[in-house]
C-alpha cells in the first residue's frame, strides 16, 4: 500500500536502497510522446550522487533501462516500466548497526509497523527511492514543456543563509552554475561554506527549496478534497526529508491584514490579471494561471557521524551510535529535481483530469 500516486497519470515506485535495482511504472501517459533514454537520463543526472563534494560519494551511473511502453521512440499509451540498477553498494557499512535504531530515520517506525526492516541504507525509506520519482517526472516535464509549462526548483535557504529574490529567467540560468542549486550566486558561496562546515563537524544542515510552475492554465484542481494545492502538498510531503510545505505567501499570512495580501484583479487588453500573487497561483484549490509557487522545508540529513544516543533492539538497552557510510551533509541540492518531478506529476495529472493536454503538442 502507498506506493502508487496519481489519478490518471499514475506512478508506482518500487525497490530498496541496497536491493538489485529501483524502478517505476508510469500508467496513463498519453500515446505519441517522443521519449528517449536521454530524456530520462538528463533528469536523473541532476539527482545522481557523487556529482560534487556536497553530496553522498556513492557512485551510481543511474542508467535507465526502459522495459515497456515505448515503440519507435514514442509512447504507446501502455504502461511505461523503467529500471535502474544499484551498482555501488557497500552494505557492510550497516552490519554493525543492524539492530541499532538510527535517530531521525524510519528504522523504528518501519520495525513497529512491519516487524521487519531492511537496515541496509534504510531500504525502502531511503532517498534512493526518489530515482523512481525523477524518472516519472522526466516524462511529466516533457509533456508539460510541449504544452508551454515549465517547472523549476531552486534552493532559497541553507541554515541561516537566505538567497535574494531572483527572476524566473535568472533562476533557470543560474541553478546549474553551482553545486547548491541556488540562483543567487553570492549566497551559494556562503551556503557551500555552511554545508562544508557541518560536514567537517560530522553533522548536517537543512534548508528551504522553492518550486515554481510557470504556464499552467487556469482551472486545474478538483473541489473539495482533490484541490490542486492539497495534491501538491501531499506530493511534496511524500518526499522523505520534507517536513513542511507552503503555497504562495504561506506562513507569512499569519500577521497580515486581508487588505495587504488579497491579490487584486485588473483588466489588461480584455484579460483578467492580478496585481500580486500572494496566493501562489491557486485560489479555492484551483489554479489561476499565475505562477504556482511552493516552498518545502528540508530537514538536516539524519545520518551523521557525530555520536548520538539510541536503543539496541536486539538487547533492548540504550547505546550510542556514530553512523558510517556515504551521506549528503545537506539534502537540499539533490532534492530539487525530486521536488520538480513531484510538482510536474501533479500538474500533468490535473491537466489530464481537466482535459487541458493539447494532443497536437504530443
Amino acid at each position: 500500500m502507498g506506493n502508487t500516486f496519481g489519478n490518471l497519470f499514475k506512478v508506482t515506485s518500487w525497490g530498496e536502497s541496497h536491493g538489485y535495482a529501483v524502478g517505476v511504472v508510469i500508467d496513463g501517459c498519453p500515446a505519441g510522446l517522443s521519449l528517449t533514454k536521454e530524456d530520462i537520463q538528463n533528469e536523473l543526472n541532476k539527482r545522481r550522487p557523487g556529482r560534487s563534494k556536497l553530496s553522498s560519494q556513492r557512485r551510481e551511473k543511474d542508467e535507465p533501462l526502459i522495459l515497456s511502453g515505448i515503440f519507435d521512440g514514442k509512447t504507446t499509451g501502455m504502461p511505461i516500466s523503467v529500471i535502474v540498477k544499484n551498482e555501488d553498494i557497500v552494505s557492510e557499512n550497516y552490519d554493525d548497526i543492524k539492530d541499532i535504531l538510527r535517530p531521525g530515520h524510519a528504522d523504528y517506525t518501519y520495525w513497529k509497523k512491519y516487524g521487519i526492516r531492511d537496515y541496509r541504507g534504510g531500504g525502502r525509506s531511503s532517498g534512493r527511492e526518489t530515482v523512481a520519482r525523477v524518472i516519472a517526472g522526466s516524462i511529466a516535464k516533457k509533456i508539460l514543456l510541449m504544452n508551454g509549462v515549465e517547472v523549476v526548483a531552486h534552493v532559497v535557504q541553507i541554515g541561516k543563509i537566505k538567497a535574494r529574490p531572483m527572476s524566473f529567467q535568472d533562476i533557470k540560468s543560474n541553478i546549474e552554475k553551482n553545486s547548491v542549486r541556488c540562483a543567487d550566486l553570492d549566497a551559494a558561496i556562503s551556503m557551500t561554506d555552511v554545508i562544508n562546515d557541518a560536514k567537517d563537524k560530522g553533522d548536517s544542515v537543512g534548508g528551504i527549496v522553492e518550486i515554481i510552475c510557470r504556464g499552467a492554465p487556469p482551472g486545474l484542481g478538483e473541489p473539495v478534497f482533490d484541490k490542486l494545492d492539497a495534491d501538491l502538498a501531499k506530493s511534496l510531503m511524500s518526499i522523505g526529508a520534507v517536513k513542511g510545505v507552503e503555497i504562495g505567501l504561506g506562513f507569512n499570512y499569519k500577521d497580515k491584514l486581508g487588505s495587504m495580501v488579497n491579490d487584486e484583479f485588473f483588466l489588461e487588453n480584455g484579460d483578467i490579471k492580478t496585481r500580486s500573487n500572494n496566493s501562489g497561483g491557486i485560489l479555492g484549490g484551483i489554479s489561476t494561471g499565475d505562477d504556482i509557487v511552493c516552498r518545502i522545508v528540508v530537514k538536516p540529513t539524519p545520518s551523521i557521524s557525530k555520536p548520538q544516543k539510541t536503543v539496541d533492539i536486539s538487547k533492548m538497552r540504550e547505546t550510542n551510535i556514530a553512523i558510517k557510510g556515504r551521506h549528503d551533509p545537506c539534502i537540499c541540492p539533490r532534492i530539487c529535481p525530486v521536488a520538480e518531478s513531484m510538482v510536474s506529476i501533479v500538474i500533468v495529472d490535473h491537466m489530464l483530469l481537466a482535459n487541458k493536454i493539447e494532443k497536437g503538442g504530443i
